[in-house]
């Protein structure tokens, strides 16, 4: 069976952050981007990220920032990757000092053309929304996540719940999931059986 990595997005303390590592997530999103919910600052960060054993991998997420703040980023708080959910294009990825993950949001087939541009280690596709960089809640349509498995590593993302992630990755099979608000309390606070659940979920189909 395919074995789906699970990153968990939105985490803004070290409850939340250890509920997850508990459970079995692979990765934890820390959200650098002032205007959402779910932000966080370098040294609260920081401090969450020390506490992370060796083999869970610490994501920042970062929207149109310039590439030396990204890099600051990375260094000041120990980053494992980066993720980048705004307009970026392939000559600021090169910019950047650790591996990319490059989030595209979709609303149709012709969204995932881009991704011919970008040599990065992988890529998100998240459901597109005009005013949203992420963190909408809803889904898209699964069959375009297929089709772009082509062009390498895919992170499925989107409206991703513990009573749909199954089917997801049963339809795309992905590298792996990436969900956030799909496990909250609220944006910013998540819901530690939620988590369980969706890792748990994850788990019985590896």
């Amino acid at each position: 069976m395919h074995n789906t990595k699970v990153k968990i997005c939105g985490i803004t303390n070290i409850e939340d952050a250890m509920t997850a590592v508990e459970a079995g997530a692979d990765a934890l999103g820390f959200i650098f981007y002032p205007k959402s919910p779910r932000g966080v600052d370098m040294k609260t960060a920081a401090r969450i990220i020390k506490e992370l054993p060796p083999f869970v991998l610490s994501i920042g997420v970062f929207v149109n920032e310039t590439p030396d703040v990204v890099n600051k980023a990375t260094d000041e708080c120990g980053l494992d990757r980066v993720q980048l959910h705004g307009t970026e294009g392939p000559g600021y990825c090169e910019r950047v000092s650790l591996k990319v993950i490059k989030a595209i949001r979709v609303s149709d087939i012709n969204d995932i053309d881009v991704i011919k541009e970008y040599c990065v280690s992988a890529y998100l596709l998240d459901a597109y929304h005009e005013d949203v960089h992420g963190g909408t809640g809803k889904t898209f349509d699964w069959d375009i996540a297929v089709a772009a498995k082509r062009f390498g590593n895919i992170i499925l993302s989107g409206g991703l719940t513990p009573e749909n992630v199954q089917e997801a990755i049963m339809r795309v099979k992905p590298y792996a999931v990436d969900v956030c608000s799909g496990v909250e309390l609220r944006p910013g606070k998540k819901d530690p059986e939620k988590i369980r659940q969706f890792i748990e979920k994850v788990r019985t189909l590896s």
